[in-house]
């Protein structure tokens, strides 16, 4: 009796002890979280929504983002910013049977051969009945803009959204179009560097990453980088406020048209991408990125929810750093 009581009593303190165990583990975090680097230390005008930058040659700052006309704010070091007015006050005046033409999307600006070039996009939220536009400029400024209309569309019947250009010139000098939310991912079409559309001698639409069903991937950028072509993405889903979940991640290839692979070689379109920036602190939801090439590095130009402002998008800037075999990570 002795022996069996004794034997029972260790039996109960072995099953609670695993017991126990088996909770601790249940309950233990895979890994440690990522820890990122807060954005850096601006003011004045610091709203934004898919933002992207462009410094002159005087050294003035022009950053260009999402509602009415693109909004545009100005800074001379990229630390205290001026809102100053719309690219195109008027909207899309061509772009009338799209919901959006008022209120245009996700600019990219960028400078070749003595002009800038302003590639937006206009739609209603949900929909891939969308269109992308074409502005140019010899200052940047606003007032300044002339706008060339129709560039790419998609329709409802189709499975791409013609939304959140960007365009990348390569090594010889061609340039692309990036594109693409939700629906069949991120696409790419070749331009006219003459008239900044596409031309009749290609008009191929190249597929270049997308995830499976919601396939929840937009606001495509590729940027050259050390003989690589750097495809940066927004995975999940922005304008939620607090309760937004974007997150920047990034993939690599040596042609703009791919085939993109992330640090640990899982294709571009099949859902690869490698994370550099999530939420972090304050630092909600951060997506809608660019990258600008300026005199201190490269720096990723981005918007964030702030959880200290209620979930007002705001202007996020840090530097890439990029390790010896080429990725990039985000730093102060």
């Amino acid at each position: 009796m002795l022996v069996t009581s004794i034997l029972r009593r260790r039996t109960g303190v072995l099953l609670l002890a695993a017991l126990v165990l088996a909770m601790i583990t249940a309950f233990a975090p895979d890994a440690p979280a990522a820890t990122y680097p807060n954005p850096e230390t601006i003011s004045g005008a610091t709203y934004a929504h898919d933002p992207s930058m462009i410094r002159t040659a005087s050294g003035r700052y022009y950053l260009f983002y999402t509602g009415g006309g693109i909004r545009i704010s100005t800074s001379t070091d990229r630390v205290h910013w001026t809102a100053t007015g719309q690219a195109l006050p008027g909207g899309a005046t061509w772009a009338t049977a799209y919901k959006g033409w008022k209120d245009l999307w996700a600019p990219d600006v960028s400078f070749h051969n003595g002009v800038y070039w302003l590639y937006y996009a206009v739609s209603s939220f949900g929909s891939n009945h969308s269109a992308i536009g074409l502005a140019t400029s010899t200052t940047a400024a606003p007032g300044s803009w002339t706008d060339h209309g129709l560039v790419y569309s998609s329709q409802s019947s189709g499975d791409y959204n013609a939304i959140d250009p960007a365009l990348t010139v390569d090594a010889a000098g061609r340039w692309w179009l990036s594109f693409g939310s939700f629906w069949s991912g991120i696409k790419m079409i070749q331009l006219d560097p003459a008239t900044g559309k596409q031309p009749a001698s290609n008009t191929t639409r190249y597929g270049i990453a997308q995830r499976p069903s919601p396939d929840a991937i937009e606001g495509a950028y590729v940027y050259p980088h050390g003989g690589y072509y750097y495809l940066f993405t927004s995975f999940d889903y922005c304008c939620r406020g607090t309760n937004s979940t974007y997150r920047i991640m990034v993939a690599r290839a040596t042609s703009p048209t791919g085939p993109y692979v992330d640090e640990n070689g899982v294709s571009a379109t099949s859902g690869g991408g490698t994370q550099i920036l999530g939420t972090h602190g304050y630092v909600i939801g951060p997506g809608g990125q660019t990258v600008l090439h300026d005199n201190d590095g490269d720096v990723l130009v981005y918007h964030y929810y702030n959880g200290n402002q209620g979930g007002t998008a705001q202007l996020g800037l840090n530097h890439l750093s990029w390790s010896a075999n080429g990725w990039p990570t985000v730093v102060s």
